[in-house]
């Protein structure tokens, strides 16, 4: 059962190259389990214990199970998580010819990916399309995977850059553009990418108005380790919360009180945009949700006092060869069961109520957990939590699974962290 939950982690991770197939795939799983979509252009009324979702802008979603009883008494409970992952992110006008024979594409980075890992390994190009619609307030927006190895971020060799082992500086403009492939005509001005696009969407290159288009490693992840008890992948950051969250929504028990599963996107460059979490997005959502019921707005305020939330970002666990780098009393480690997250800068929003709270369910999913906070001379990130906290003002627990390699192209997990996580989120929505 751990294994299969494992690899069917890997299988959602390889169907979600980009934020927008991770909404995509997550949104199939929901028809499949009788969830229906709602738009935030609908009137919307609502039913207990029917289930929903709403998309938006592609790459975020909240999908929810209405309640037995009134949401003003009985609140919300909440699992967010993000869709978007650090990477690279294809330009306008990317195309570059170097040497009259390298076609190579102009890209700025996402995030902050760990540069050195996207190098040398073969990588495909997904992301959003928009094309020429029936009204120029309309375009029509299409997703597309070009699943295949077709470009690469080459090296150079290390008799040209003596000091790449000993912390070589990348010039993020220069050396990590992918190449895309070599001329073999004298075609030095054909659009070569824009071609592909339009082929891949059987439609004119010339109605291509605009795309997002990102870079990701070709090869799926895997289960690896002496007796295959490690998860080794992309993208873990964030879409393992999103899977484990999807995953308990699913399976939890009925509950009096209305269970949301948030998925936003931006997370890893600030959260500011209409579908991130830095946003109205989700109060609106709520509020709509509230509203849908027959509620007033004292009443959507009255469910909000009555929530909690779990803020799903992945935590840092001791690197095997690099324990100094951690705290020196909380030091998670992998295969320790799920991290709470701790700040006194307020990078994460656990504070003793909510940390509490979690200690308690994940007592009563009978799942270890672990704390994590940074060393004190060390700048860590932050997560949804924070702002979602201040957006809502509700108790937002941080919390994480744990993580060795964050941002790499191949960041590093395990099986039983997985079974843990999904076991403690299933508890909190069955509360």
């Amino acid at each position: 059962m751990e294994r299969k939950q494992a690899k069917d982690l890997l299988d959602f991770i390889y169907n979600s190259p980009t934020a927008f197939h991770a909404v995509e795939t997550v949104k199939k799983i929901l028809d499949e389990n009788g969830f229906r979509q709602i738009k935030e252009s609908d009137k919307w009324h609502l039913k207990s214990r029917d289930k929903y979702y709403v998309i938006k802008n592609d790459s975020s979603i909240m999908a929810f199970i209405v309640g037995d009883e009134k949401i003003e008494e009985t609140g919300l409970r909440l699992i967010g998580a993000h869709t978007d992952a650090p990477g690279f992110r294809v330009k306008p006008n990317p195309q570059m010819i170097s040497e009259g024979k390298y076609v190579k594409l102009n890209t700025e980075m996402y995030g902050g990916p760990i540069i050195s890992t996207w190098y040398d390994r073969p990588l495909a190009l997904a992301g959003k399309v928009a094309i020429k619609g029936a009204s120029p307030l309309k375009p029509e927006t299409r997703l597309v995977n070009i699943n295949k190895p077709m470009m690469i971020i080459p090296n150079i060799a290390i008799h040209m850059n003596r000091e790449v082992n000993d912390g070589y500086k990348y010039n993020k403009q220069v050396d990590t553009l992918p190449l895309l492939g070599l001329i073999n005509e004298k075609l030095e001005n054909k659009d070569y990418l824009m071609n592909i696009l339009a082929a891949e969407l059987n439609v004119n290159k010339e109605d291509i108005l605009h795309f997002e288009l990102m870079p990701y490693e070709y090869e799926k992840g895997t289960l690896i380790g002496m007796n295959e008890e490690m998860i080794s992948s992309g993208r873990l950051d964030d879409l393992w919360m999103v899977y484990a969250g999807l995953v308990a929504l699913l399976d939890s028990r009925d509950n009096a009180a209305t269970k949301v599963l948030i998925c936003v996107d931006n997370e890893e460059i600030g959260s500011l945009s209409a579908q991130g979490a830095n946003s109205t997005l989700l109060n609106n959502l709520l509020e709509r949700l509230t509203m849908g019921l027959g509620k007033n707005r004292e009443e959507y305020y009255r469910a909000l006092s009555n929530s909690i939330m779990i803020s799903a970002d992945l935590a840092h666990a001791v690197h095997p060869n690099l324990g100094d780098k951690a705290d020196p009393t909380n030091r998670p480690v992998l295969e320790g069961g799920p991290v709470l997250k701790i700040a006194a800068a307020g990078s994460y929003s656990t504070d003793s109520f909510n940390g509490a709270v979690f200690a308690e369910v994940c007592k009563a999913a009978n799942v270890p957990f672990q704390k994590f906070v940074n060393r004190s001379d060390l700048r860590g990130g932050t997560t949804i939590g924070p702002v979602t906290a201040a957006n809502l003002t509700i108790p937002v627990i941080d919390m994480g699974a744990p993580l060795i390699g964050m941002h790499s192209i191949r960041e590093l997990a395990t099986v039983k962290d997985n079974t843990y996580t999904i076991k403690a989120f299933t508890e909190f929505f069955s509360l």
